[in-house]
């Protein structure tokens, strides 16, 4: 019997209210480093500019908390933030012990990876980031170390053949060239080694003191140091380790051993990218705002991890953006330099909603047409002017002018003008997906396109129109 209950963390709460953060909130929803380390293994530099020329990729959040369609992992955290409601809610104690006994309800029988895959291919995405484990401590692959997990014979998808679900996935993406990332979350509430039973948990850290048990923080360093490895041994090529829990660090109540654990990964995966986020130094090899772009270029690789809808987990309550915001959103990430990394959460029977694959059937129809300008591209000053942002070729010989509508169809101006840095002259101007001929003037360090009658109301273009200056 599916349970119904209303458990929001503080963001989540916040957008759905349309309540502003304070900025004491938001430093735990945005937190980005301000002294980034460059990485110095030309292996992992070479790969890193792979991964930013990749420019889109998708994010999936899921677990057992999927069956109450309600928020990840954060339900059973003590925080004064966190509201809890329905049958369980009045006792901590019974809402954790009914929240870990999902384990025995999740059967994903819907599962079907290569459909993902065939949706986010279209959509122009190019790497997935997996969540391997969150910080409930669920594991949603094959792990040795504990039976909490989705291949335990506690777990009803544990019969059906697929259920590593993240060998899967990975293997399904992998097929098209995908880039693999594996998010693996480095808190685990589940565990004994982190949260002790001896001591109740008091917020999202471990609840007893390392100095004083030494051994027992061992066994958790141990612990996490074995399931990365068996993520780094048994599930094929692996580009990136994005570790979520920056609360566990050396500044921190605890902190574990990473020269050891990244040693190890890039030991069986040369040139890993390791995303140590919002911890700064040698381990986050690029930076990850949440929910929220950058005002300006960055000077550091960095991403943009957004939700399509509200929650990072399904819901059946969610809204998604819609299309034309998703790809307003990765123009402005992609013209400041950056990645977008869009989540979507399965449901608790395997798959997205049907509104999830509309939009990334939308994003694909306008990537087929203006892609050329985000895959690949680089940023280039002035990167926006009002409504218009810009990429540029890798090869430095086109710059792409985005033009974002105000409305789903574009309808252009009869002209439009923009500024322009360092361009000496302009061999041609052509709007993408139409064959309608531009004439152009350059003055003053501004473009002035004029745009034909026949095209400015009838465009045909979606969400936002982009013009291919070669120089």
């Amino acid at each position: 019997m599916r349970k119904s209950f209303a458990v929001f963390p503080l963001l989540v709460a916040y957008m759905l209210t349309g309540k502003q953060l304070s900025a004491q909130e938001k430093e735990g929803v945005h937190e980005m480093s301000k002294d980034y380390q460059a990485p110095k293994d030309p292996l992992v530099i070479r790969k890193l500019s792979q991964w930013q020329d990749q420019r889109f990729g998708l994010f999936m959040h899921w677990g057992t908390y999927t069956l109450w369609g309600e928020v990840e992992s954060w339900s059973i955290c003590p925080v004064d933030w966190v509201v809890r409601k329905g049958p369980y809610s009045e006792d901590y104690n019974t809402y954790r012990s009914a929240y870990e006994h999902l384990q025995y309800e999740f059967n994903p029988v819907q599962f079907n990876p290569e459909k993902w895959e065939k949706a986010a291919n279209a959509a122009g995405m190019r790497y997935v980031v997996f969540t391997t484990k969150h910080h409930d401590g669920f594991c949603m692959f094959d792990t040795k170390e504990t039976d909490y997990k989705i291949t335990s014979p506690h777990t009803p998808f544990s019969k059906n053949p697929r259920s590593n679900v993240t060998k899967e996935i990975f293997e399904a993406f992998r097929k098209d060239s995908f880039m693999i990332g594996a998010y693996f979350s480095k808190p685990d509430w589940h565990s004994q080694d982190f949260w002790w039973k001896y001591y109740p948990p008091k917020d999202e850290y471990v609840n007893y003191d390392i100095k004083k048990f030494p051994e027992r923080w061992k066994q958790f360093n141990d612990y996490t140091y074995n399931q990365i490895q068996e993520l780094m041994t048994g599930y094929g090529p692996i580009d990136i380790l994005w570790l979520d829990g920056g609360w566990v660090r050396p500044d921190g109540k605890q902190s574990l051993d990473m020269p050891r654990i990244v040693d190890m990964a890039r030991s069986h995966q040369p040139g890993l990218i390791v995303v140590d986020r919002t911890v700064p130094g040698e381990y986050e090899n690029y930076t990850t705002p949440e929910q929220s772009i950058p005002d300006k270029p960055l000077p550091y690789p960095w991403e943009t991890c957004m939700t399509m809808g509200y929650s990072w987990s399904y819901s059946p309550r969610d809204e998604y953006k819609p299309s034309r915001q998703l790809v307003s959103l990765l123009v402005k990430i992609v013209s400041r330099g950056g990645n977008f990394l869009l989540n979507i959460g399965p449901s608790e029977k395997g798959d997205w909603a049907p509104d999830a694959y509309k939009r990334l059937e939308d994003m694909g129809k306008w990537m087929a047409i203006n892609g050329e300008g985000i895959h690949s591209s680089r940023p280039v000053a002035p990167y926006s002017d009002k409504n218009v942002y810009f990429t540029q070729s890798k090869d430095q010989h086109s710059i792409y002018a985005y033009y974002l509508s105000e409305t789903d169809d574009v309808t252009l101006p009869a002209e439009l003008r923009f500024a322009v840095t360092d361009v000496k002259k302009i061999n041609k101007i052509v709007l993408l997906g139409s064959k309608a001929k531009l004439q152009w003037t350059m003055k003053d360090g501004h473009v002035t396109i004029k745009i034909p009658k026949s095209v400015q109301a009838q465009s045909g273009l979606k969400y936002s129109a982009a013009f291919k200056i070669s120089v």
